[in-house]
């Protein structure tokens, strides 16, 4: 396991608060060199511990007004890596899990109305080969969502 040091976490905790933060900011804020600053996000991308920063998309404020979180049964479960390829071809599959359980697979998606979701649940998902069943639960709302805190 790589550990983290105390340079690394308050990078992190900055990048946190804006990801756009410039290097620099960040190494003012903690009293380090941009070139430390630099060389420790690098390391912490080709560790992958950080995997990437990019933009927060607000969902529901472009139009996608439903969630729903979908357990997927496979017909045969060694056919998951082919399945998990047809579902990546479908933009509003947001997120995909392994579980344990009553499913194999696990998906959270969006659409713009119950009509979109409906379309995407029987026209899109139900059609994979190799689907058996699913069983979705609608999302109402976003409680909160973090990175763990370090």
């Amino acid at each position: 396991m790589d550990v983290l040091d105390e340079f690394d976490i308050k990078i992190i905790q900055e990048l946190e608060k804006d990801g756009r933060m410039a290097y620099s900011a960040i190494a003012t804020a903690l009293k380090i060199s941009n070139t430390m600053v630099h060389q420790r996000i690098n390391r912490l991308m080709e560790q992958g511990i950080i995997t990437g920063i990019k933009p927060i998309i607000n969902e529901k404020k472009i139009g996608y007004d439903w969630g729903a979180f979908t357990g997927i049964t496979l017909n045969k479960d060694e056919d998951s890596s082919r399945i998990i390829e047809e579902l990546k071809k479908i933009p509003e599959v947001t997120e995909c899990y392994y579980i344990t359980g009553s499913y194999t697979l696990y998906i959270k998606m969006i659409a713009r109305d119950h009509e979109h979701m409906r379309k995407l649940l029987y026209e899109k998902i139900d059609t994979i080969q190799g689907i058996a069943k699913t069983d979705s639960m609608i999302e109402l709302g976003c409680a909160f969502k973090r990175n763990i805190s370090l």
